[in-house]
């Protein structure tokens, strides 16, 4: 399907979703400033619930924007969800494969093309106790660092009350009514400058500087964590919850 259907399929599709959406929250945001206005770019949000790419999609695309997601592969193989992402033009990740560095090809073209590209490091749903950001993985930042385009943090708060996930059980809860507040707080772009000194082959699954990759990303994460700090008016913790160990440093 090409670029221009793909658009009109999003309008489509935003003129359905949006009234539903509206009908359990209330959203709104602030910093869309930040938001470049030309060239492609790069948008890491934090993760929540699964209704968080409803969310940042509907508020980039209030905002002028249609955001193209590298979202997991399995959620391509959901009946009818498959198709809509497909169609939409969204890129499905298979970690640890040579699709994932297909992926990350697919997304450099759309970056070159001027179009914004989200995507998710942690790669789940937060396990952090407080529900802040983790570490991620260090795909969008290779990505930027590969193309130049600017890294976005942003951060919502509020969607969890409306469709949440007991980590202990697994248990999802449903929460329609009342209808709920949301808030997406958009900053400005992460500083890469410091890690742009060498630039990632996209191709190779393993990079001789991984720790400096992972040291970017980190940057990136807390970048997301300041902004969510801000919507629910608490500072942030000192470190980011290690994804890996399942433990705060």
């Amino acid at each position: 399907m090409s670029r221009t259907s793909n658009r009109r399929l999003f309008r489509v599709l935003a003129g359905v979703v949006k009234p539903a959406y509206a009908l359990v929250a209330r959203l709104r945001w602030s910093g869309q400033e930040h938001l470049p206005a030309e060239g492609g770019f790069v948008v890491v949000p934090n993760h929540l619930t699964e209704l968080d790419p409803l969310t940042v999609a509907i508020t980039l695309y209030d905002n002028g924007i249609m955001p193209r997601f590298l979202a997991k592969e399995s959620l391509f193989r959901v009946p009818g969800v498959g198709a809509v992402l497909r169609a939409t033009g969204q890129v499905p990740v298979l970690r640890g494969t040579a699709d994932a560095a297909a992926a990350l090809t697919a997304a450099r073209a759309e970056l070159a093309s001027g179009g914004a590209v989200v995507i998710y490091p942690e790669g789940t749903l937060t396990r952090d106790p407080g529900r802040w950001p983790m570490t991620g993985h260090t795909g969008a930042v290779r990505l930027a660092l590969a193309t130049g385009a600017p890294v976005v943090p942003v951060a919502h708060w509020g969607d969890q009350d409306v469709l949440d996930h007991d980590r202990a059980t697994g248990r999802r809860t449903v929460s329609l009514f009342p209808r709920k507040d949301v808030r997406v707080r958009i900053g400005p772009p992460v500083d890469l400058g410091p890690w742009r000194e060498e630039v990632p082959d996209l191709t190779r699954p393993a990079e001789p500087d991984a720790a400096r990759l992972e040291e970017a990303t980190d940057a990136v994460m807390r970048a997301v964590a300041r902004e969510l700090a801000v919507l629910r008016g608490t500072e942030p913790p000192a470190a980011l919850w290690d994804r890996r160990r399942g433990a705060r440093p």
